[in-house]
């Protein structure tokens, strides 16, 4: 399926694992991250994995962000374990995100469910901000929804995320 598109946008990517498989992927990639530290060590990971990747710091939750120039960019805008935010806070998230992709564009989301609160095999550890099928239905409800599945699995994201986790996977169409 990424290959219906030819860029992306990891948001609030991290250390740049998304970001660089993306690339690996033959995908011209962005990726945003708030952190200085952890666009660092994205971007050794680039370099060690040989890949190009345009880094930006920022805050995706600040007022006037994303920029207009940035504006129904992306084929794909994707977003693999971003809960940190309140449902308050998750409108503007969502919001920054369609628009910056553009039509006919995917977005794809991956994330924990309430469920993950039992296992305790890391996640955001707060309710709100944890995904239910019926949140990203209401938020994506003007989208074309493609796929919506939730489903337990064993996740290895470092010591802190780890072992049998209660998933959800989305990936919706922009009009």
């Amino acid at each position: 399926m990424l290959r219906d598109g030819r860029n992306a946008l990891a948001v609030a990517d991290g250390e740049g694992r998304n970001s660089v498989w993306l690339a690996e992927q033959g995908l011209d990639v962005t990726a945003v991250e708030i952190s200085a530290i952890a666009l660092e060590k994205a971007r050794r990971l680039a370099a060690g994995r040989q890949v190009a990747i345009r880094f930006l710091q920022a805050d995706m939750l600040a007022p006037g962000w994303p920029p207009a120039a940035m504006h129904a960019d992306f084929d794909w805008v994707i977003g693999i374990f971003i809960q940190f935010t309140g449902a308050t806070e998750r409108v503007r998230q969502f919001a920054a995100m369609k628009t910056l992709t553009r039509r006919g564009g995917r977005l794809l989301l991956q994330g924990d469910t309430p469920k993950q609160l039992e296992y305790r095999t890391g996640g955001p550890g707060v309710l709100e901000n944890l995904y239910t099928a019926e949140i990203l239905r209401a938020a994506f409800a003007d989208w074309s929804i493609e796929e919506l599945v939730e489903y337990e699995d064993e996740v290895a994201e470092g010591p802190g995320h780890k072992g049998r986790s209660a998933l959800i996977g989305m990936v919706a169409r922009k009009p």
